[in-house]
Parts: structure tokens; C-alpha cells; sequence
């Protein structure tokens, strides 16, 4: 039939759907490999908002305060918190270097806890924020 394409053959799908334009060797999970293909990345996204970082340290808290009797360092993550709320506050050289400490300290404090996906998330839209 003219202007039909073929089926794809079943055997070789990945089942993985990558989306974009993406690079770099990967193996799916039954084993074949998948080569040249190739990834990018706009550099037009938009930064994450004050307000959207915001909205992610409440959830943040929230989390903590849930999840407190399991972590083994709550304590610390609410002081890190409260930190990241000054310093979103205050437009000085200190608070940015406070918060970035905290984009670097974060994702270490909450590895491994009921609270990672959080503070994942939080650490990476204030590095979004500071561009």
C-alpha cells in the first residue's frame, strides 16, 4: 500500500519512550543495546519561581514533620529549612551562598528517607532559582 510504513519488527522495541532528542549508549532491559541516540535540552526553560520554591520548602516541611519519628535527622532538615526561608527572603551574597550550600547539602541529608523525592526537589528548583 503506497504511503503506509512497514510494522515494526517486535523483537527489537525497547519499550522505553525517551521523547526528544536524546544521545548516549543505554541498555534496555532485555539487553539489546541502543546506540546513537541523542538528548538535549532547552536552554529557554524558565526558571523556577520564588513562589514555586516556596511551595516546595512548605511540602518540604510538611513531609518532615510526617515523617519525623523515621528520620534520623529531622532536627537538622527543619534548621535547613528555616535557613532556605531566610535566605529566600533576603537579596544578599550570604543568602545566596547559604543556599547554595543547601542545593549541595540536601540531596546527601535525605538519601535513603521518606523525605528524598522532597528534598530532591526542593535542592534542584532553588538551583533552578539562582540560575
Amino acid at each position: 500500500m503506497v504511503g503506509r510504513r512497514p510494522e515494526p519488527d517486535p523483537g527489537y522495541g525497547s519499550g522505553i519512550s525517551i521523547g526528544g532528542n536524546n544521545s548516549g549508549p543505554l541498555q534496555n532491559v532485555v539487553g539489546q543495546n541502543i546506540t546513537d541516540v541523542h538528548q538535549s535540552a532547552s536552554a529557554d526553560a524558565p526558571a523556577a519561581s520564588v513562589e514555586a520554591v516556596r511551595d516546595l520548602l512548605s511540602t518540604f516541611r510538611t513531609e518532615v514533620e510526617r515523617n519525623q519519628d523515621g528520620l534520623p535527622n529531622a532536627q537538622v532538615l527543619r534548621a535547613m529549612a528555616d535557613s532556605i526561608d531566610i535566605s529566600l527572603a533576603a537579596e544578599n551574597p550570604q543568602a545566596v551562598g547559604a543556599l547554595r550550600g543547601a542545593i549541595q547539602a540536601l540531596p546527601a541529608l535525605v538519601m535513603g528517607t521518606a523525605v528524598q523525592q522532597g528534598g530532591e526537589a526542593l535542592a534542584h528548583a532553588i538551583a533552578e532559582w539562582l540560575g
